[in-house]
């Protein structure tokens, strides 16, 4: 638990009545009310909300992973709807709220000009449910930022409504829609809404959402005409190297300021790690990428490397976990972890690099110019004398942590 004036942050505990008796005068006065994962029922859901409507404080409140229902969650609204509420972040992840919960919820977002972050992640609301939350969001006095919809069992159909928001709210910067079944169809109606809309979003997450290798040119646009975006990820999508060639050109456009590109389990080969390359030697912005999971190979790895070394590729964090990598392709690594100058992280895991693989790591790490703080090497197998260079590598170096 970590408790001050301003904040009251509770995990993984279960509340007895004498506790919860000594925490109900906290959720009148703080600032910040976390309470995840503590077994709260629909009861203790009136207590919430009696507490809420004395708090004119309150900035964040976040009740996920407790079986609240659509009884609870109404009941906890309830508490938020007072003139002197001024709550900006709402987190309701993994709450049991239905489709039939969120009517309740549309016509509260009516009410809070404040909020401006909601999470509803892990709740079945299906495509019925969404609707209905689109309508509240649709409202003049809503004017929320982030909106995170991952798990929510919705399909091609709720995109259109979302579509609706997005060209209604210039103020939106988050869209996580990520592990929905809303597919190739669902994926083109939302880039069409983004086209359409004058937000500067920042942040637009699909993973496991079904987008083809088609969507990337749609991507490509929305990457391309939004200098605000910063994060994409596309996680395990059947995007393929036809994909990474579609995409490639948004991310090569003078006002693409991309900072995060997550790709991993999309099919990618040497060939479309050719492409990306290209961007990478183009965009300093460009700080995290994953390539976790795609088959990319010893020359795709060469690929990496050779550009890791170029002055314009300005990346900080890599992962590579997964890759088909073997010992043959570590002489590039090892020059890159001796000379590259930005490169912080490296995840390598899971790759067969054994100890000839893991020697050549070790000797870039050991040059004087090398700066990474952070080496994964999860399910690589090498023998007691490289355990004893790794440990003597971390000891030399008290910035280097590797993590095996």
């Amino acid at each position: 638990m970590s408790l001050d004036i301003q904040s009251l942050d509770i995990q993984c505990e279960e509340l007895s009545d004498a506790r919860w008796a000594e925490l109900l005068p906290l959720l009148q006065q703080c600032q910040v009310v976390r309470l995840d994962d503590c077994g709260l029922t629909e009861a203790r859901c009136k207590d919430i909300s009696s507490a809420l409507r004395v708090n004119p404080a309150l900035a964040e409140l976040n009740l996920r992973s407790n079986e609240l229902g659509d009884v609870g969650v109404h009941c906890v609204l309830q508490g938020l709807q007072t003139p002197s509420c001024k709550i900006q972040k709402l987190s309701l992840q993994n709450c049991c709220l239905t489709g039939a919960g969120c009517g309740v919820l549309s016509s509260t977002l009516r009410t809070l000009p404040t909020l401006q972050e909601l999470h509803l992640s892990d709740n079945l609301l299906g495509d019925a449910g969404l609707q209905l939350l689109c309508e509240g969001l649709l409202d003049p006095q809503c004017r929320l930022e982030k909106l995170q919809l991952e798990y929510c069992s919705l399909s091609a159909a709720s995109c259109e409504p979302l579509a609706s928001v997005l060209r209604a709210k210039p103020d939106f910067k988050e869209l996580t829609v990520s592990n929905n079944d809303i597919n190739e169809a669902g994926v083109r109606v939302l880039c069409q809404g983004l086209k359409d809309s004058p937000c500067q979003l920042e942040a637009l997450k699909l993973e496991s959402c079904g987008v083809t290798s088609d969507n990337c040119r749609d991507l490509c646009g929305i990457v391309a005409s939004k200098a605000s975006l910063r994060e994409l990820a596309l996680g395990s999508n059947k995007l393929g190297d036809v994909g990474m060639a579609e995409l490639c050109p948004g991310l090569l456009h003078p006002s693409s300021r991309l900072r995060t590109l997550w790709i991993w389990e999309c099919g990618i080969t040497a060939k479309g790690c050719g492409d990306l390359c290209r961007v990478l030697r183009a965009k300093e912005s460009l700080k995290e990428l994953s390539l976790a999971g795609n088959e990319l190979g010893d020359e795709g790895a060469r690929l990496l490397c050779e550009t890791l070394l170029e002055p314009g590729c300005q990346l900080e964090s890599l992962w590579v976990k997964s890759c088909s990598f073997t010992a043959a392709c570590c002489s590039h690594f090892s020059s890159v972890l001796a000379q590259n100058r930005f490169l912080l992280e490296l995840q390598i895991s899971n790759n067969r690099l054994e100890d000839a693989g893991v020697r050549e790591l070790c000797q870039g790490l050991g040059q004087p110019g090398s700066v990474l703080r952070v080496l994964c090497l999860y399910d690589i197998y090498w023998s007691e004398e490289m355990e004893d260079r790794l440990q003597a590598l971390e000891k030399d170096k008290p910035s280097l942590r590797v993590i095996s």
